[in-house]
């Protein structure tokens, strides 16, 4: 079922980027004018105005939108063409559908549940998934399906062709709530959408089992949790969104992962949420968040 966030309704948002150059901004503003639009916010980056990149994002009102977007597209094909540039155009009243991978840890998965059941998250959630069933009955009171799916041993690949299933042509986007399982090459080649991760920022400080331990016996004094988009090298993607909290001396190792575990559902949460707003664009190993 499709559900349309009514105080978006007939709003778009057109994506941009590619080489920076004269009459771009021109050219965008001109052909949303010429189908009847009006511009609601409008954000742009140039990382180099003589021969740079441009990125920019545009959220526009048009009357009767739904019925309007086929002709729009083609203007903006030809239109846009010509610059050598890639764009996107996205329904803003239709929600992102998002699947979540999580383990045991629960803190990620229901602080994304209680965001959206609160109207906070433009996305709707078809399904939760996990290699436990540990938060099975706390998903299911949010009225979302959850699927157990276990993941045991060195060879991932049953549980991943089984994930895959669930997911393909189901969702739009993936995040991994926690999820500790390593996720293939083949699976992300296959799975066909975006997926963002979580993580302590420790990294590559901290590396394996027990991080805030290790980071306790360091006597480090900040914490801190990292939010990007995965790819081969799982930890090493474009990254979202970040942030640190203090600690100090008298913190326990439990008082630094608790500490750390409210840095990771903020992070996440924040990051989710531009992703399903669109105002995220990739850009090699980097992203430009219009936040």
């Amino acid at each position: 079922m499709t559900v349309h966030n009514e105080t978006l309704r007939d709003h778009a948002c057109l994506i941009v980027h590619g080489p920076d150059q004269p009459g771009l901004v021109a050219a965008v503003t001109g052909l949303v004018t010429r189908n009847e639009g009006n511009i609601v916010s409008l954000d742009q980056y140039s990382d180099n105005p003589a021969g740079g990149a441009f990125f920019q994002r545009v959220v526009f009102h048009r009357a009767d939108l739904a019925a309007a977007i086929p002709a729009i597209e083609a203007d903006i094909q030809a239109t846009l063409d010509p610059y050598g540039v890639e764009w996107t155009l996205s329904d803003q009243s239709i929600p992102k559908r998002m699947a979540i991978l999580a383990s045991t840890s629960d803190h990620c998965l229901l602080e994304l549940l209680w965001r959206h059941r609160r109207g906070e998250l433009p996305v709707t959630i078809p399904m939760v998934i996990s290699n436990h069933t540990n938060t099975a009955e706390d998903v299911r009171t949010f009225g979302v399906p959850f699927f157990h799916v276990p993941s045991q041993g060195p060879d991932k690949s049953e549980a991943e062709a089984k994930i895959l299933e669930l997911v393909q042509g189901n969702v739009d986007f993936v995040v991994l709530a926690r999820y500790m399982q390593i996720i293939s090459e083949d699976f992300l080649e296959k799975v066909g959408v975006p997926v963002i991760n979580i993580h302590h920022s420790f990294l590559p400080a901290f590396i394996g089992a027990a991080p805030y331990r290790k980071a306790k016996e360091r006597g480090v004094k900040l914490i801190g949790a990292t939010s990007h988009y995965v790819t081969r090298d799982l930890d090493e993607g474009p990254i979202i969104e970040q942030d640190v909290a203090r600690v100090d001396h008298s913190m326990t190792a439990s008082d630094l992962q608790a500490r750390g575990a409210y840095v990771e559902r903020e992070v996440l949460a924040r990051a989710v949420q531009w992703h399903a707003e669109d105002r995220v664009i990739r850009h090699g190993n980097q992203t430009i968040v219009f936040d």
